[in-house]
């Protein structure tokens, strides 16, 4: 989806956000699947996202949490933001992983929606995050 276009479906928001979001652009974060309440997303581990025990930055798993989360929680179509989140790190990444995140809703209530998002390389598990969301009164349109 271009830029200078609105998405017009629940499934057009995520790849319209990713299309405005050049932080998620640089990570290479990839959108998977789309759902309503839900959201996959992927990436490969890149050797300028390693810290000093050349594993990869915890920031990097979040923030391919953080954006499942939050393409999952606007495809309501509503403007959402997050109020609260939380990263359990499993185990280690290194350069060349490819990992995938999963975030889908477990309560949506009229403003305030919660969310898990595994954070999985293969089959395994290597973070849980836990979100919260307000949903504003802007709608994508």
């Amino acid at each position: 989806m271009k830029e200078n276009l609105t998405p017009k479906t629940y499934d057009q928001i995520p790849e319209y956000m990713l299309s405005l979001d050049a932080f998620s652009q640089w990570l290479g974060i990839e959108i998977v699947e789309v759902r309503e309440g839900y959201c996959k997303v992927k990436m490969t581990v890149r050797k300028e996202m390693l810290n000093s025990m050349k594993k990869a930055h915890g920031g990097i798993t979040y923030s391919l949490a953080d954006t499942a989360f939050g393409f999952a929680t606007n495809t309501y179509g509503n403007k959402a933001v997050s109020i609260e989140t939380s990263i359990n790190h499993v185990e280690a990444l290194e350069e060349g992983d490819v990992i995938v995140a999963e975030s889908d809703v477990k309560s949506q209530k009229n403003k305030l929606g919660f969310y898990i998002v595994e954070v999985k390389k293969e089959d395994q598990l290597v973070a849980l995050f836990k979100g919260v969301t307000y949903k504003t009164s802007a709608k994508w349109e």
